[in-house]
């Protein structure tokens, strides 16, 4: 049916319009801090003299210590003050991606990777506390989407401008300068981090136990959904640059131009689906059909995008490309929207660490997979059909899976009153 736009729902609060473009930065820098080994990469494996399969295995470091800790941060900003925790973490690890260009040997690179991943466990179980606390239903599509399209353009500046300052000036001086430079971002958030809890108190009967967690099928459907969409995400991430080097013969500067457009775009794409969410929604439409249209429908389309460009010729395989990042943008935007509406106040941190932690696992799988199906076969082409496999997956998780996206009642002594029916 067609999509009847009410008027403008009330504004976001001015103070907290600072905290989410602070915070959609800090994605930003995250996104450039994971993803910049990648781009780096066909001149780090020539440097240090590694295999295909060593070098899958060094891009998946970051993730064990990033999937691992997510519980620990969920059960920590539920309990301490979750602006502290975050500026803590961050400055670890900006200090972990300076200290990556000054190093020379493989064990050493490989620490540091843990120490990033360290740090960058605790960003996504405060940012989803910092809105779940600050946001209402009504504004978390645009809150949302504003840190997705962060998570988009740090991958498209650090294969843009990266590629570009790597190709010229190496690849050590980028990471220097960079580890250094984010660290400038703990001063404004100090200042305009938010003082008070701006949305109203919505919980009645408290946070779960970790088996009722376990025992509600939303739960894992958030999960599988969020694994399935990040196998495609850090499969772009970690393996895009080399493949577009390696197997497309696209010189540096041109690898850097394609996906930097590419997540450019899907940045774009990604603030406007979820300007759309929240209109929809205010026109009338339930959370389930607004949120699950654009998360499952996005990475669905995005998988039927990346599995045909593996095997089209090289021009179509770079719009197919552009085009599958868009849609993979179109599908972040709303993500978080879901487990931050399921989920409630109290128990955000909870659910969103264990969501993160079972999601993630896609980054010790992901670049590691493809550098084991490269190493045997020689080509990308059943790497790029087994994520587009994965993003089908995904899709059926978050519209099958996932039940009516509304606040879960939680009580010890109730149980669990939750719908487990599609909309």
């Amino acid at each position: 049916m067609p999509i009847s736009l009410p008027a403008e729902p009330p504004r976001i609060p001015g103070p907290l319009l600072i905290v989410i473009v602070l915070l959609a930065i800090s994605v930003f820098i995250n996104y450039i801090d994971r993803g910049n080994l990648s781009i780096a990469a066909p001149m780090l494996k020539d440097e240090l003299g590694i295999s295909a399969a060593q070098l899958g295995f060094l891009l998946s470091a970051f993730f064990w210590t990033y999937a691992s800790l997510h519980l620990f941060y969920g059960w920590v900003v539920d309990r301490l003050n979750v602006n502290w925790v975050f500026a803590g973490a961050f400055l670890l690890w900006s200090a972990a991606t300076a200290a990556t260009g000054i190093v020379h040997t493989f064990a050493a690179l490989f620490v540091l990777r843990l120490l990033l991943g360290m740090g960058e466990a605790a960003s996504y179980p405060s940012y989803n506390k910092i809105i779940a606390l600050n946001f209402e239903e009504r504004h978390r599509g645009i809150a949302n989407s504003v840190l997705a399209s962060g998570l988009l353009l740090g991958p498209g500046f650090g294969m843009l401008f990266g590629g570009l300052l790597m190709a010229r000036f190496g690849w050590r001086p980028f990471f220097i300068v960079l580890g250094l430079a984010s660290m400038l971002w703990i001063f404004p958030w100090l200042k305009w981090m938010p003082k008070k809890q701006y949305a109203p108190q919505t919980e009645t009967t408290g946070a779960p136990h970790f088996a009722e967690f376990l025992l509600l099928r939303s739960a894992w459907g958030t999960c599988i959904g969020l694994f399935c969409g990040n196998y495609v995400n850090y499969f772009l991430i970690t393996w895009l640059p080399f493949y577009l080097v390696r197997e497309r013969h696209f010189s540096m500067d041109t690898m850097a131009k394609v996906g930097g457009i590419a997540y450019v775009l899907a940045a774009l794409a990604c603030t406007v689906s979820g300007w759309l969410s929240d209109r929809w929604i205010a026109a009338g439409a339930t959370p389930s059909l607004v949120r699950k249209a654009f998360t499952g429908g996005g990475i669905g389309l995005s998988g039927i995008l990346l599995g045909l460009a593996v095997v089209s010729g090289q021009k179509l395989c770079v719009a197919l490309i552009v085009l599958g990042v868009v849609a993979f943008g179109v599908s972040a935007s709303n993500i978080w929207a879901i487990t931050q509406t399921l989920a409630g106040q109290r128990a955000t941190g909870r659910w969103v660490g264990f969501q993160s932690f079972f999601g993630n696992m896609s980054g010790w799988v992901a670049p590691a997979v493809t550098g084991y199906v490269l190493q045997r076969t020689g080509h990308f082409y059943w790497a790029f059909l087994i994520a587009a496999g994965v993003a089908f997956a995904g899709a059926a998780s978050w519209t099958l899976l996932v039940g009516r996206v509304e606040p879960v009642i939680w009580g010890r002594e109730l149980g669990v009153r939750a719908s487990t029916t599609a909309f």
